[in-house]
């Protein structure tokens, strides 16, 4: 008999409902680990606990209230409707099950799920093309930690990151090309933010921040630098789109509190294009497979009235990945190659 594998699809989360004691459990979890806000345990739970999370919470709620559709969250909906997509692409040899790397459905249940099925390996797949500690290596961390509590562990593969897998790639472009790119006066591709001190952290070379321009290139030095990793997905992308260098600006939004976090700064891009007279801007937001707060509240709404305070006209947003049938064929292709 030939034993199962399973495939682990994992997504950052969402809270389970658009309430605020919902948000208040989401925002709890995500930003006390330790990966996220990497602050001693001391010093980051008063400030989660005491500043952070009471005082945003009932913001936040209020925007997850805008976001929330009769199918509920979207980034939950599109990961349930990846998951079923995959297991009707795959063969009856694998097993696939959707984790949240915080709130549900948990990366435990998930995991649980595929051990009782007895698989003999477990393929684990991060939802975020590029990797950052705060995304991608906590999903590892995480696995790592609830795998080491059991006596028998299978065989497990962790998928790093897939920036510039060119079928991915290539439903980006197809979905910009939906757009008169001609019509713009420039293209955003905002990324989420992580603080400096983050990739400083990530940084075993001495190379980030040192010179202009350190993250153009991907090296053997650079290979995991998160902001590197983006600026290659945008090469990517504008090179089949034939962009020239003044046509577009790789950025990073969401950031949160006062330190310095990885720049350009989205929003001071577009102030930026706004005082230079500019009326449309088309932002890519690769660093989501899913619609989310980030891209469908974040860009579509903040960065849209912002935009329009300053004398822009309009802000339209690439789609992202979702359910599109020619990403759960890439995903699985990706997966099978590893």
């Amino acid at each position: 008999m030939t034993a199962k594998k399973g495939i682990l699809l994992v997504n950052l989360g969402t809270p389970d409902e658009p309430t605020r004691s919902a948000v208040y459990r989401y925002l709890k979890q995500f930003l006390l680990d330790p990966r996220v806000i990497d602050y001693p345990w001391l010093s980051r739970n008063l400030l989660v606990r005491g500043i952070i999370v009471p005082f945003r919470s009932g913001k936040s709620a209020k925007l997850y209230q805008h976001l929330w559709t009769e199918n509920g969250s979207p980034l939950k909906y599109y990961g349930e409707k990846v998951t079923e997509g995959l297991k009707d692409l795959v063969s009856e040899q694998y097993e696939v099950e959707l984790g949240m790397r915080y709130q549900n459905p948990s990366i435990e249940s998930a995991l649980n799920k595929l051990l009782q099925k007895q698989v003999s390996e477990i393929i684990v797949f991060p939802m975020f093309p590029q990797y950052a500690s705060a995304t991608t290596g906590s999903v590892h961390d995480e696995v790592m930690r609830l795998l080491r509590k059991r006596d028998t562990i299978p065989n497990i593969k962790f998928i790093n990151s897939y920036y510039n897998y060119e079928a991915m790639i290539d439903i980006f472009v197809e979905n910009a090309r939906q757009f008169d790119l001609s019509s713009y006066d420039h293209i955003i591709f905002s990324y989420h933010g992580l603080p400096q001190r983050h990739l400083l952290k990530a940084d075993d070379f001495n190379h980030c921040l040192q010179k202009e321009n350190c993250c153009q290139n991907i090296t053997s030095v650079n290979q995991f630098c998160y902001s590197a990793q983006c600026h290659a997905t945008t090469r990517a992308i504008v090179d089949k789109l034939d962009l020239t260098a003044n046509q577009y600006t790789t950025s990073f939004q969401s950031r949160l509190g006062r330190e310095v976090w990885a720049q350009p700064y989205t929003s001071e891009i577009i102030e930026h294009q706004a005082k230079k007279g500019a009326k449309r801007l088309l932002v890519f937001s690769p660093a989501f497979v899913a619609d989310c707060l980030e891209t469908l509240i974040e860009i579509s709404v903040e960065y849209q009235d912002e935009f329009e305070k300053m004398g822009g006209e309009k802000v339209d947003l690439v789609p992202s990945l979702n359910d599109n049938p020619k990403w759960i064929a890439a995903l699985r292709d990706l997966v099978m190659s590893a």
